[in-house]
Parts: structure tokens; C-alpha cells; sequence
């Protein structure tokens, strides 16, 4: 498969554990997202316990291009996992060696590969080997465990070497979490280093950060997490800004509609409950900064049916 379609100038959305469901993705497409990506899904679970798992593989027609991203430490799991999601057709498998939760790198997952390379290595060279050209495979990682282990170069250059199709980076530390802000210049290092194409994330708020990141960087895409949340619409007004230098401001009505219809995509993949319950967290980033969203955050935690929760929104955007 050409990796153009998937890595040529396009914006991408970032795997979130926690928001970036089938409702969240499909609004996401409709804002403007090019390229989307599964949350976190454990390759462990895949195999083990499939049943429950496999909920977070699924896409719908509409999301294409998509990819699912799997995390573990063992090669061959990873492999066979890899294998099982070509069922539901992915256009990419996406590796991760990025995730700074404890959770996960106790395990020795997600950035705690980056302390491992040759583990690293060998979960890529693996997991192209069982693919076997099916689809592309890409890593995406940091920028090291802390500031005084940067190896993004290296490791950048050895998940290339291994096989990987495309990589992405997330120029903050493990040690770092999600705060501090992070370096652009790593991921502008690592382009001129690599002939693989790589896709920035980290600190893309805005259209202007977007475009400040292509400026600065040089990468191949943009990768949007966190900014998206709240603001899934960052996607279009991204593409207006770079055909037109300029994009429309977001209306109490924009805003209502959008969240309105992230419920209803979210009640066509969920049950009710869990609905309800997720949504509170997602509604908490669509209402900041909005007059009286404390107080309307406060009635949507005691909301307990959909019904109850989209008259509170109704009630309370306006």
C-alpha cells in the first residue's frame, strides 16, 4: 500500500485511551480528520480474551483511513495480535512505545521499550514479518525516559531500520507525562535523520500551532491529541487556515450541534449507561471557558439517561 495516502500532508487524530472511540473518531472525520487511530488496545487482550477486546478494533465504513494501535512487550503476542486485527481492516497497525502511564511501563510497555531497543527492534521486525505486507506499520514513541536519556535519534532510526513504514513522534520524556512543553527540534532532528516519513505530535493546540509545527519541523503530518478534545473542529479550521490564512469562528449553535452529535454517534456503538458515565469527561472539555459550564458540569454528573443529559446541554449552550 502507498504510504502517501496515509502520511502525505495530512492531519491526523491522536489515540487517546479514554476519547477516541468510534464516536469520537466518526465526529473527528467529520471535522476534517484525515487519518484516525484506535485507542490503546492491549495485544495481550486481543489474544487472551478477544471478546471484550476486540470492541475497541472495530471502525465503521466512514472512518477510513484508520489504524489500530497495540501495545505490549512480547514479540510474537504482538505479532499474532497484529494478525487477528487484519479481520477487521485496518489500513495501518500502529505500535506503541510512547505511553507514559505506570500502568503500561510497569509492564515494560509503551515507553519503557525506549529503555529496551533490541525488545523494540524485535517487536517491529516481528510484527512486519506476520503482516507480511498486508498493511503498513508504524511506531510512535518520545523523546527518551528522561532528559538525560534522550535517544529518539537512535531509536527512530533503528524502528526504521527494523521495518517500520512510518514512525511518530511525541518530543516530551516518559518522566515528563503530558506537562512541560515539548521539543519541536527533536522531531525536526529526526526527520533529516530518517528517509521514512514521520509524523509530529505534541502541543498542537490551535491552526497556528498546526502550521507553526510543519514550519518548524519539516515532518511529513501532524498528529492532533488533547487540542481535539472540545474542539474537534481544529481539523478544519487547520485546512481553512492553510488554503485561505484564515477560519471561521465556533458558534453556541456549531458547539451544540457537535455535541449533540458526538451523543448520539457515542449511543449507536454504546450502551446507554456507559454513555452517559464517558460523556461526562468529554463534555467537561466541550464547556470549558463557557459561561455557567461549572454548573452545568455539575448537573450533567448527576444526568443518568441520555435524554436527561441532552437536555441539560440543550438547556445550558446557549
Amino acid at each position: 500500500m502507498d504510504r502517501n495516502p496515509l502520511t502525505d500532508h495530512k492531519l491526523w487524530l491522536a489515540p487517546l485511551a479514554g476519547f477516541t472511540d468510534q464516536g469520537f473518531r466518526r465526529l473527528a472525520k467529520d471535522f476534517g480528520a484525515d487519518v484516525l487511530v484506535s485507542e490503546m488496545v492491549s495485544s495481550d487482550g486481543l489474544i487472551r480474551d478477544s471478546r471484550r477486546t476486540v470492541e475497541y478494533i472495530k471502525f465503521t465504513s466512514g472512518e477510513h483511513p484508520c489504524g489500530i494501535q497495540l501495545f505490549g512487550t512480547d514479540p510474537l503476542t504482538i505479532a499474532k495480535a497484529a494478525v487477528f486485527c487484519l479481520d477487521y481492516h485496518p489500513d495501518f497497525i500502529d505500535l506503541n512505545m510512547g505511553c507514559p502511564v505506570k500502568k503500561v511501563i510497569k509492564r515494560g510497555a509503551g515507553s519503557a521499550l525506549m529503555k529496551d531497543p533490541s525488545r523494540a527492534a524485535a517487536i517491529v521486525r516481528e510484527t512486519r514479518s506476520a503482516l507480511a505486507g498486508a498493511v503498513p506499520l508504524s511506531v510512535k514513541f518520545r523523546s527518551g525516559w528522561d532528559s538525560q536519556s534522550l535517544n529518539y535519534l537512535d531509536f527512530g532510526m533503528l524502528m526504521q531500520d527494523s521495518g517500520a513504514d512510518f514512525i511518530c513522534l511525541h518530543p516530551r520524556t516518559t518522566k515528563q507525562m503530558f506537562s512541560g512543553l515539548s521539543d519541536w527540534s527533536h522531531i525536526a532532528e529526526l526527520k533529516r535523520a530518517v528517509s521514512i516519513p514521520l509524523i509530529g505530535n505534541g502541543d498542537v493546540t490551535s491552526p497556528e500551532s498546526a502550521l507553526k509545527m510543519y514550519e518548524e519541523t519539516g515532518c511529513d503530518s501532524v498528529m492532533i491529541g488533547r487540542g481535539a478534545l472540545g474542539h474537534p473542529w481544529i481539523f478544519r479550521h487547520t485546512k481553512e487556515l492553510m488554503a485561505t490564512g484564515e477560519y471561521g469562528s465556533i458558534t453556541h449553535d456549531i458547539l451544540l450541534e457537535a455535541v449533540l452529535r458526538h451523543i448520539t454517534y457515542a449511543l449507536e456503538h454504546k450502551p446507554e449507561h456507559v454513555v452517559v458515565r464517558e460523556m461526562r469527561s468529554q463534555i467537561c472539555h466541550y464547556t470549558k471557558g463557557l459561561i455557567g459550564g461549572a454548573e452545568l458540569r455539575r448537573q450533567i454528573n448527576h444526568a443518568e439517561s441520555s435524554e436527561a443529559l441532552t437536555a441539560l446541554i440543550k438547556q445550558g449552550i446557549v
